[in-house]
């Protein structure tokens, strides 16, 4: 097994050291960067069973699958008015950035509902324009690390294409930016990466949406790096739909300011693996933030999701809130860690995990955790794992509603906690269909 993964690692090297060819000889830090997070990326390989972090999610089938970076690739030709109708969210119509395949698509974009101070373009052009250039160093790669994590690594030696935001001082953009990620070729990696800069006093949403053309096998390995500046404010929502014969492995990792608000919602309904990696560090006093996800997943998927929630300064506050809905074989990791530092006094912490069991051949290994060094502090932790709650089915079947229904009722409320989260009505409608078609394909089989 170990030579069958060292060969896939080679085979990333190999494509690796060919882009490097064509970029010409190192010359900037961006290629120091790139070397690097390579060679670290050598020496970590891909994660195994062994280690703790990834005890309960394999990857050794991805390590051994033969994806080719997409830069690499040579892409399918796909009708642009199907291209267009994939992922639409009308609110954020004239305000999104399209990627296929990790490729941004300019005649695919559209960015007229922004204001003009508002900049959202292709990261390999910010790093190209000598405005934006200098923002960008001060903050790619240094949010998300990739010393410890393999896949961080491999999305930063490849990083190229992406996303790059940037919300100027005292700006509040009222309409959304919809970062679009559409995965359409056959056995591809792509690698998104994305950095979100919120300067001081600023306000935004953003949405960030992975979804694939068709059923194709495919790696997406994204890193998102959110940064908001003292008194800035962020509602992210991520919605990923990937296929489900897809592997899908993210990192999103955040820094927050003085004063400042980040509130974001994870929904993952696609993908065959899921690893979803969030990192929030409040390292300067006042800040809030609001870490929700849900994942709904059935057959034989497996989601994961591992977060940080690291305070390091008084007086800031975060609350967590996941939810799971488990059917067929399907199998979901959540591990929680709340670091209360040494000084971070008056610190307001709350976590909690509920899953949902659909099958009895489904599972999830949940592990919510707090490690507390200050003494005054206000915070709590919690998970649960059950099925449908047999009084409250009994209720509904005595108002003449079908077992069936009602058990599908009781899941589709179970999951709107979460949903109704999502402000946008587009999206918040889109979702609800999705767990509606979910629950009735099920009450169908």
């Amino acid at each position: 097994m170990a030579a069958e993964l060292k060969t896939k690692e080679n085979s990333y090297q190999e494509t690796f050291r060919a882009l490097q060819q064509s970029r010409g000889p190192e010359s900037s830090w961006l290629d120091r960067l790139r070397q690097n997070a390579m060679e670290r990326f050598v020496e970590l390989g891909f994660p195994s069973v062994k280690e703790e972090e990834w005890k309960y999610t394999n990857v050794a089938a991805l390590a051994r699958s033969n994806f080719q970076p997409s830069s690499a690739s040579v892409p399918t030709t796909q009708s642009d008015a199907e291209l267009k109708q994939l992922g639409s969210v009308p609110e954020a119509r004239s305000s999104q950035l399209v990627f296929v395949d990790g490729v941004l698509r300019n005649d695919l974009s559209s960015l007229s509902a922004l204001p003009s101070e508002v900049v959202a373009i292709d990261l390999a052009q910010a790093l190209g324009d000598e405005r934006y250039a200098e923002i960008v160093r001060g903050h790619l790669s240094r949010q998300a690390d990739y010393v410890l994590n393999g896949f961080t690594a491999l999305n930063t030696a490849f990083i190229d294409h992406g996303a790059f935001v940037y919300i100027p001082k005292g700006v509040t953009v009222a309409a959304p930016i919809h970062l679009l990620f559409i995965a359409q070729s056959e056995n591809t990696a792509n690698f998104p990466r994305v950095l979100v800069v919120a300067a001081e006093n600023s306000s935004a949403t953003i949405v960030e949406n992975y979804l694939s053309e068709g059923e194709t096998r495919y790696l997406t390995n994204g890193v998102v790096e959110v940064v908001l500046e003292e008194g800035a404010r962020l509602e992210h929502y991520k919605v990923q739909r990937e296929s489900v014969e897809a592997y899908h492995i993210a990192t999103t990792a955040v820094g927050l300011g003085r004063n400042s608000r980040y509130d974001t919602t994870t929904i993952t309904f696609g993908a065959k693996l899921s690893r979803h990696d969030i990192v929030v560090t409040m390292d300067h006093e006042g800040a809030e933030c609001w870490v929700d996800g849900l994942y709904l997943v059935t057959g034989d998927q497996h989601a994961d999701t591992h977060s940080v929630i690291d305070h390091r300064q008084p007086n800031c506050t975060s609350h967590q809130l996941y939810k799971g809905i488990l059917d067929g074989k399907s199998r979901a990791v959540f591990n929680g860690k709340v670091f209360v530092r040494h000084n971070a006094q008056k610190t307001d912490a709350m976590q909690t995990n509920k899953n949902l069991l659909l099958s009895n051949d489904a599972r999830v290994d949940t592990k919510p955790q707090l490690e507390i060094l200050a003494d005054d502090v206000k915070c709590a932790h919690g998970a649960a794992v059950g099925q449908i709650d047999q009084d409250e089915l009994f209720y509904l079947e005595t108002r003449g509603i079908h077992p069936d229904l009602g058990r599908n009722l009781l899941t589709y409320g179970f999951a709107e906690e979460v949903i109704a989260k999502i402000k946008l009505d587009s999206i918040g409608k889109e979702l609800d269909e999705a767990v509606l078609h979910r629950l009735n394909a099920r009450l169908e089989a």
